[in-house]
């Protein structure tokens, strides 16, 4: 195994370790907020390694089928799992309804992407996309320390952390639904596209069987 796919699995690790943080059988659970800091620094390394493995693997030539598979996986476990946490962690802050249209996004445009794939094609990640991808990671490290912390003071600087929580997760349902159309929009033009091609080669096709039969 490569070190890219080595990078993705331990990702996949992380998953269950985060889990098993944001649960009762933590041992070191306090004011202190050991907590919500070791899940916090745990799920942004996460996602740290997300960017790493795809860059490592384009700059080092070792795009495999196994981290083409992986890597998708793992993201889409990494956000399921840790919105589901947060569900029963903070509900106050991460909704039902909010984990389903996240949840649901994800699983959507892997669908897409897969009948893409299957066609021919493949739907590129939009701008939308990622900005979808940064206000999720910084609406649920918020919605961790949101659990012990309702804002930090830093001298004059206070940072609400609660709000930004809240904030963020509805910024991130918005950008989620409309990067989602987004995605569908691109997926039914290229769909349309193929769709014109064959039905283009299959009227040549019978032309020049035409052409040969009337020889």
């Amino acid at each position: 195994m490569n070190l890219p796919n080595s990078i993705t699995m331990s990702r996949i690790v992380m998953i269950p370790l985060l889990l098993w943080i944001l649960s009762s059988k933590f041992p070191w659970q306090g004011p202190e907020g050991w907590q919500e800091l070791a899940a916090a620094v745990l799920f942004i390394l996460a996602s740290i390694t997300d960017g790493v493995d795809g860059y490592l693997a384009r700059k080092r030539g070792q795009i495999t089928t196994l981290g083409m598979l992986l890597d998708p996986l793992a993201d889409k476990i990494m956000v399921t799992a840790a919105l589901i946490a947060l569900v029963a962690y903070t509900p106050q802050v991460v909704k039902v309804w909010i984990a389903v249209v996240i949840i649901g996004r994800e699983f959507l445009i892997s669908g897409l992407r897969s009948i893409a794939a299957s066609e021919g094609f493949t739907i590129q990640a939009s701008d939308l996309g990622k900005l979808k991808t940064v206000l999720q990671i910084v609406s649920v490290v918020a919605a961790i320390l949101s659990h012990r912390w309702f804002q930090w003071e830093l001298g004059l600087i206070v940072i609400p952390v609660k709000w930004t929580a809240i904030t963020g997760m509805y910024f991130t349902v918005g950008v989620s639904t409309i990067s989602a159309i987004d995605y569908f929009v691109g997926f039914w033009k290229q769909i349309d596209r193929a769709s014109k091609n064959r039905r283009s080669s299959f009227v040549l096709s019978r032309q020049k069987d035409t052409q040969k039969a009337g020889t």
